[in-house]
Protein backbone atom coordinates (compact mmCIF):
# COMPACT_ATOMS: atom_id res chain seq x y z
CA UNK A 1 0.00 0.00 0.00
CA UNK A 2 1.22 3.48 -0.90
CA UNK A 3 4.51 2.16 -2.24
CA UNK A 4 5.16 5.61 -3.76
CA UNK A 5 5.88 6.93 -0.27
CA UNK A 6 8.11 4.01 0.70
CA UNK A 7 10.08 4.39 -2.53
CA UNK A 8 10.96 8.02 -1.78
CA UNK A 9 14.43 8.92 -0.57
CA UNK A 10 14.55 8.66 3.21
CA UNK A 11 14.59 12.38 4.07
CA UNK A 12 11.44 13.20 2.10
CA UNK A 13 9.73 9.96 3.13
CA UNK A 14 10.33 10.60 6.84
CA UNK A 15 9.24 14.23 6.49
CA UNK A 16 5.87 13.10 5.13
CA UNK A 17 5.47 10.24 7.59
CA UNK A 18 6.40 12.31 10.64
CA UNK A 19 4.17 15.22 9.61
CA UNK A 20 1.27 12.82 9.17
CA UNK A 21 1.97 10.99 12.43
CA UNK A 22 2.02 14.27 14.35
CA UNK A 23 -1.16 15.59 12.72
CA UNK A 24 -3.13 12.40 13.32
CA UNK A 25 -1.70 11.89 16.83
CA UNK A 26 -2.57 15.42 17.98
CA UNK A 27 -5.91 15.88 16.19
CA UNK A 28 -7.20 12.39 15.52
CA UNK A 29 -8.27 11.15 12.11
CA UNK A 30 -11.40 13.28 11.82
CA UNK A 31 -9.84 16.66 12.56
CA UNK A 32 -6.49 16.02 10.87
CA UNK A 33 -5.76 18.13 7.79
CA UNK A 34 -3.94 16.95 4.68
CA UNK A 35 -3.17 20.64 4.01
CA UNK A 36 -1.23 20.81 7.28
CA UNK A 37 0.52 17.50 6.55
CA UNK A 38 1.58 18.73 3.11
CA UNK A 39 2.78 22.06 4.52
CA UNK A 40 4.72 20.45 7.36
CA UNK A 41 6.23 17.99 4.89
CA UNK A 42 7.44 20.82 2.67
CA UNK A 43 5.46 19.67 -0.36
CA UNK A 44 2.38 20.92 -2.22
CA UNK A 45 -1.06 19.44 -1.62
CA UNK A 46 -1.08 18.32 -5.25
CA UNK A 47 2.13 16.38 -4.75
CA UNK A 48 0.74 14.97 -1.52
CA UNK A 49 -2.14 13.42 -3.43
CA UNK A 50 0.27 12.10 -5.99
CA UNK A 51 1.62 9.91 -3.20
CA UNK A 52 -1.70 9.14 -1.45
CA UNK A 53 -5.23 8.70 -2.75
CA UNK A 54 -7.03 10.05 0.31
CA UNK A 55 -6.70 10.90 3.98
CA UNK A 56 -8.22 7.51 4.80
CA UNK A 57 -5.59 5.66 2.75
CA UNK A 58 -2.80 7.64 4.40
CA UNK A 59 -4.16 6.97 7.89
CA UNK A 60 -4.51 3.22 7.36
CA UNK A 61 -1.10 3.07 5.70
CA UNK A 62 0.42 4.76 8.75
CA UNK A 63 -1.36 2.33 11.05
CA UNK A 64 0.13 -0.63 9.19
CA UNK A 65 3.52 1.06 8.88
CA UNK A 66 3.69 1.84 12.60
CA UNK A 67 2.61 -1.67 13.60
CA UNK A 68 5.32 -3.11 11.36
CA UNK A 69 7.95 -0.70 12.71
CA UNK A 70 7.07 -1.39 16.33
CA UNK A 71 7.21 -5.13 15.74
CA UNK A 72 10.54 -5.01 13.90
CA UNK A 73 12.29 -2.28 15.89
CA UNK A 74 10.83 -2.97 19.32
CA UNK A 75 9.08 -6.28 20.04
CA UNK A 76 11.36 -8.45 17.94
CA UNK A 77 14.46 -6.91 19.55
CA UNK A 78 13.27 -7.28 23.14
CA UNK A 79 15.18 -9.94 25.03
CA UNK A 80 12.56 -11.56 27.23
CA UNK A 81 15.18 -14.00 28.50
CA UNK A 82 16.26 -11.12 30.73
CA UNK A 83 14.52 -11.96 34.02
CA UNK A 84 15.37 -8.84 36.04
CA UNK A 85 12.29 -6.65 35.66
CA UNK A 86 14.23 -3.39 35.86
CA UNK A 87 16.78 -4.52 33.29
CA UNK A 88 13.90 -5.62 31.06
CA UNK A 89 12.19 -2.25 31.42
CA UNK A 90 15.46 -0.41 30.78
CA UNK A 91 15.93 -2.39 27.59
CA UNK A 92 12.38 -1.47 26.59
CA UNK A 93 13.08 2.26 27.06
CA UNK A 94 16.30 2.15 25.05
CA UNK A 95 14.46 0.56 22.13
CA UNK A 96 11.66 3.10 22.43
CA UNK A 97 14.15 5.95 22.34
CA UNK A 98 15.79 4.58 19.21
CA UNK A 99 12.42 4.35 17.51
CA UNK A 100 11.39 7.82 18.70
CA UNK A 101 14.49 9.31 17.11
CA UNK A 102 13.13 8.16 13.76
CA UNK A 103 9.44 8.88 14.38
CA UNK A 104 8.76 11.08 17.46
CA UNK A 105 4.97 10.64 17.29
CA UNK A 106 4.79 6.91 16.56
CA UNK A 107 3.65 5.79 20.01
CA UNK A 108 1.11 8.60 20.32
CA UNK A 109 -0.31 7.67 16.92
CA UNK A 110 -0.37 4.01 17.94
CA UNK A 111 -2.81 4.86 20.75
CA UNK A 112 -5.56 5.79 18.27
CA UNK A 113 -8.22 3.09 18.42
CA UNK A 114 -11.33 4.75 16.99
CA UNK A 115 -12.61 7.55 14.74
CA UNK A 116 -16.01 8.95 13.80
CA UNK A 117 -15.96 6.82 10.66
CA UNK A 118 -17.58 3.38 11.01
CA UNK A 119 -15.74 2.25 7.88
CA UNK A 120 -12.33 3.12 9.32
CA UNK A 121 -13.26 1.74 12.75
CA UNK A 122 -14.07 -1.58 11.11
CA UNK A 123 -10.67 -1.54 9.39
CA UNK A 124 -8.94 -0.76 12.69
CA UNK A 125 -10.85 -3.51 14.46
CA UNK A 126 -9.76 -6.07 11.88
CA UNK A 127 -6.14 -4.96 12.17
CA UNK A 128 -6.27 -4.89 15.95
CA UNK A 129 -7.32 -8.55 16.15
CA UNK A 130 -3.88 -9.70 15.09
CA UNK A 131 -1.91 -6.84 16.59
CA UNK A 132 0.83 -7.73 19.05
CA UNK A 133 0.96 -5.50 22.09
CA UNK A 134 3.48 -5.25 24.87
CA UNK A 135 0.95 -5.62 27.69
CA UNK A 136 1.37 -6.13 31.40
CA UNK A 137 1.45 -9.92 31.09
CA UNK A 138 4.18 -9.82 28.44
CA UNK A 139 6.48 -7.40 30.21
CA UNK A 140 5.99 -8.71 33.74
CA UNK A 141 5.64 -12.41 33.00
CA UNK A 142 8.44 -14.88 33.82
CA UNK A 143 10.55 -12.44 35.82
CA UNK A 144 12.95 -13.37 38.62
CA UNK A 145 10.76 -12.91 41.69
CA UNK A 146 13.48 -14.18 44.03
CA UNK A 147 15.09 -10.72 43.96
CA UNK A 148 12.12 -9.13 45.73
CA UNK A 149 12.10 -8.67 49.48
CA UNK A 150 10.34 -11.54 51.23
CA UNK A 151 8.02 -9.24 53.22
CA UNK A 152 6.45 -7.78 50.08
CA UNK A 153 3.41 -8.81 48.07
CA UNK A 154 5.10 -9.40 44.71
CA UNK A 155 1.96 -9.02 42.58
CA UNK A 156 1.22 -5.64 44.16
CA UNK A 157 4.83 -4.63 43.67
CA UNK A 158 4.67 -5.51 39.98
CA UNK A 159 1.51 -3.42 39.64
CA UNK A 160 3.20 -0.46 41.33
CA UNK A 161 6.24 -0.79 39.05
CA UNK A 162 3.89 -0.99 36.07
CA UNK A 163 2.22 2.29 37.07
CA UNK A 164 5.61 3.96 37.52
CA UNK A 165 6.55 2.70 34.06
CA UNK A 166 3.44 4.30 32.54
CA UNK A 167 4.20 7.58 34.29
CA UNK A 168 7.79 7.70 33.06
CA UNK A 169 6.74 6.80 29.51
CA UNK A 170 4.17 9.59 29.48
CA UNK A 171 6.76 12.04 30.81
CA UNK A 172 9.26 10.98 28.17
CA UNK A 173 6.68 11.50 25.42
CA UNK A 174 5.75 14.89 26.90
CA UNK A 175 9.41 15.96 26.80
CA UNK A 176 9.59 14.95 23.16
CA UNK A 177 6.39 16.83 22.33
CA UNK A 178 7.78 20.01 23.89
CA UNK A 179 11.16 19.93 22.14
CA UNK A 180 12.49 19.45 18.68
CA UNK A 181 13.88 15.95 18.27
CA UNK A 182 17.42 17.29 17.73
CA UNK A 183 17.20 19.20 21.04
CA UNK A 184 16.59 16.10 23.13
CA UNK A 185 19.42 14.92 25.36
CA UNK A 186 19.01 11.16 25.26
CA UNK A 187 21.96 10.56 27.59
CA UNK A 188 20.21 12.75 30.17
CA UNK A 189 16.96 10.81 29.73
CA UNK A 190 18.79 7.50 30.21
CA UNK A 191 20.65 8.82 33.26
CA UNK A 192 17.35 9.93 34.79
CA UNK A 193 15.85 6.55 33.98
CA UNK A 194 18.74 4.71 35.65
CA UNK A 195 18.37 6.93 38.70
CA UNK A 196 14.69 5.96 39.06
CA UNK A 197 15.47 2.28 38.58
CA UNK A 198 18.16 2.42 41.28
CA UNK A 199 15.65 3.89 43.73
CA UNK A 200 13.05 1.28 42.80
CA UNK A 201 15.58 -1.50 43.40
CA UNK A 202 16.16 -0.11 46.89
CA UNK A 203 12.43 -0.21 47.56
CA UNK A 204 11.60 -3.64 46.20
CA UNK A 205 14.76 -5.77 46.09
CA UNK A 206 16.61 -7.49 48.92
Amino acid sequence: MLSKILNLESKRRNAILNAALKEFATKGFDEASTNVIAKESGISKGLMFHYVNSKKDLFLFLYDYCSDMINKEYFDLMNFNEKDIFERLRQSYLLQLELLQQHPWIFEFNKITATKSDEINKELEERHKGKQSLCYETMFGSIDESKFREDLDIERCKQLIFWVNIGFTNQMLEDIRNLEINELDYDKIIAKLDGYFNELRKLFYK
